[in-house]
């Protein structure tokens, strides 16, 4: 049986309880990359009204991805930019953007942060809303760069005959990014 602190207010914490959970906590986040895989398998057979369902639609933006020869890291945020689906129906964006960040570098968070107003530009006026809403960015370093994620590999990814690399394909590269944050407010416990 693991060990357990033995407070019931945080303030009555001690070394020996933070040691405790930092222990936990690491052997908890190793199991990171085998959590998302798992949650990515729930977007398999959700098509959302789309011509293929969200895992493939996924995979496909990650095959475009990886066959334009993007790296590792934009890889991986090509194929969890839309993760969020499940839980984050009204931000999804956000979900995605949220588990990147310690992973990634702060452009290409921003990128999957921002690229469900960008990617509006194709269909928000079929909606009754402003295709532009991306315009309010123009002025953003990674402006551009979002243009291309959403025309190049998110949009184009939808085709039930595109070539889609299965999810087993990604996966080294996902264990990868994840392996260690790059910046947290936990990565001193990561690096223990």
């Amino acid at each position: 049986m693991n060990a357990h602190a033995q407070f019931a207010h945080m303030e009555d914490g001690t070394a020996e309880d933070w040691q405790v959970i930092a222990q936990d906590f690491l052997a908890h986040a190793a199991k990171l990359p085998e959590r998302i895989l798992t949650h990515l398998k729930l977007l398999d057979g959700d098509f959302g009204g789309f011509p293929i369902d969200r895992l493939s639609h996924s995979l496909q933006t990650a095959t475009l991805a990886y066959r334009d020869g993007r790296d590792e890291e934009y890889v991986v945020c090509a194929l969890l930019h839309d993760i969020g689906d499940t839980l984050g129906s009204y931000n999804h964006p956000d979900i995605a953007a949220a588990m990147l960040k310690p992973f990634v570098s702060p452009e290409n968070h921003w990128i999957v942060e921002k690229h469900g107003v960008f990617q509006g530009y194709y269909f928000f006026h079929h909606l009754g809303m402003d295709r532009h809403l991306r315009e309010q960015f123009k002025d953003h370093p990674q402006y551009q760069a979002t243009i291309e994620f959403c025309a190049r590999y998110d949009a184009a990814a939808f085709d039930p005959q595109g070539e889609t690399l299965p999810l087993e394909f990604f996966a080294p590269m996902l264990r990868r990014v994840f392996a260690q944050p790059k910046q947290s407010l936990y990565k001193a416990v990561a690096l223990d």
